[in-house]
């Protein structure tokens, strides 16, 4: 028969009839009988409620019912606390790592899966997800850390151009997971640049239309690891990203611009214009004459605003992050070399993100084919 439950107010009642039957000389036993309890529960209540009136018997059960609820409360916080201090030390930045966490606190504090994975912030659905390993796994594990090795500034969204360029079935997902994975590290991601803009709000800068209409010329400063300065004057075509020529010298004077800049002349044709900062180099006399015989168009960007100057800066900030930052220069023949290898990965490798990932040698083929 199953167990009634009374009512703070029935047995309040009940322990009253109880006491005007003992009053009247009856036994406990036959008072029981009567009120339909147990001698057990007459004396528990007895205990419990004896000497009160409803309300404060009311009031005694709503107490008792608070601390239970306030106890299951301190509970649940200790054991949170415990799986978070379990979970420690580490950030849990990916689902893998909190699938590993989740493991380790279900072994140590025998607690069920539902509660780890609400406390820790992981879709049950996601821990109990089994990847899917491919056959070519370890071949793709070993040529994302070979690339890795060999290029490292690219990240994994680059490397994954590389790859697939090269015939590899895989998305930036799956190489981003094998990224982490591995302890691969992401380099920092530069903001993209829309537009530059003076301070007045005016664009000044003419924007290539195709291959040879402009081209770019800086300055980048460099040591040997015997502390003697040298200088690369560094080439592109702001149309195709490619990178034309850069040349190494511990001085580099107007003449030997005017060198270079003659043999891509003869190489690639004459463009429509050519733009460069206000060094002396560029805005030399003979210089200037010697572009404007031959019908070249000098574009010249404000003193102290390199940001006009957007395509070849941003080549500069790519070689000295790829190389320059990375390599010890012995000699100044050392560095030529390394120079120009580092050029013609650049134009034939290396993905371009303006370029949908396509290296900027292809992509000045293409634009010359289309001409």
């Amino acid at each position: 028969m199953p167990r009634k439950a009374f009512t703070a107010e029935q047995i309040i009642n009940k322990l009253r009839e109880a006491e005007l039957l003992l009053n009247q000389g009856a036994k406990v036993p036959e008072v029981c009988r009567k009120i339909g309890v147990t001698d057990q529960t007459y004396y528990r209540w007895r205990k419990e409620y004896g000497g009160l009136n409803v309300d404060q018997a009311k009031r005694l059960k709503d107490l008792e019912k608070e601390n239970a609820q306030l106890k299951h409360l301190v509970a649940n916080l200790s054991l949170d606390n415990a799986i978070l201090k379990e979970a420690s030390p580490g950030k849990l930045l990916s689902p893998s790592r909190r699938r590993q966490v989740i493991a380790r606190v279900l072994i140590s504090l025998k607690i069920s899966e539902r509660r780890a994975c609400q406390v820790l912030g992981q879709a049950r659905s996601t821990q109990r997800h089994k990847e899917s390993i491919t056959d070519d796994e370890a071949q793709v594990t070993a040529r994302i850390t070979e690339l890795a090795s060999q290029y490292g500034r690219y990240g994994y969204r680059r490397i994954t151009a590389m790859l697939q360029m090269a015939g590899w079935r895989v998305n930036h997902k799956r190489v981003e997971r094998i990224w982490r994975k591995e302890g691969l590290k992401v380099p920092q991601k530069q903001p993209k640049r829309g537009r530059l803009w003076l301070n007045d709000g005016s664009c000044i800068r003419l924007r290539p239309e195709h291959r040879d209409h402009v081209w770019s010329y800086d300055f980048v400063a460099e040591r040997t690891a015997n502390g003697r300065a040298f200088r690369t004057l560094n080439i592109i075509d702001e149309f195709t990203r490619e990178c034309l020529a850069i040349k190494v010298g511990r001085r580099i004077t107007s003449q030997e611009v005017i060198d270079a800049l003659f043999e891509l002349f003869i190489l690639r044709g004459i463009p429509e214009y050519i733009r460069s900062d206000n060094g002396p180099e560029f805005t030399a006399k003979q210089i200037r004459k010697w572009l404007n015989r031959i019908g070249v168009k000098t574009l010249f960007i404000e003193p102290g605003s390199p940001w006009e100057n957007g395509y070849i800066e941003s080549f500069n900030g790519k070689m000295r992050d790829e190389l320059l930052n990375r390599e010890i220069f012995f000699t100044l023949t050392e560095a030529k070399v390394l120079i120009e290898q580092w050029r013609k990965e650049y134009n034939q490798i290396r993905p371009h993100s303006a370029l949908g990932n396509r290296p900027p040698a292809p992509e000045a083929v293409m634009s010359a084919a289309l001409t």
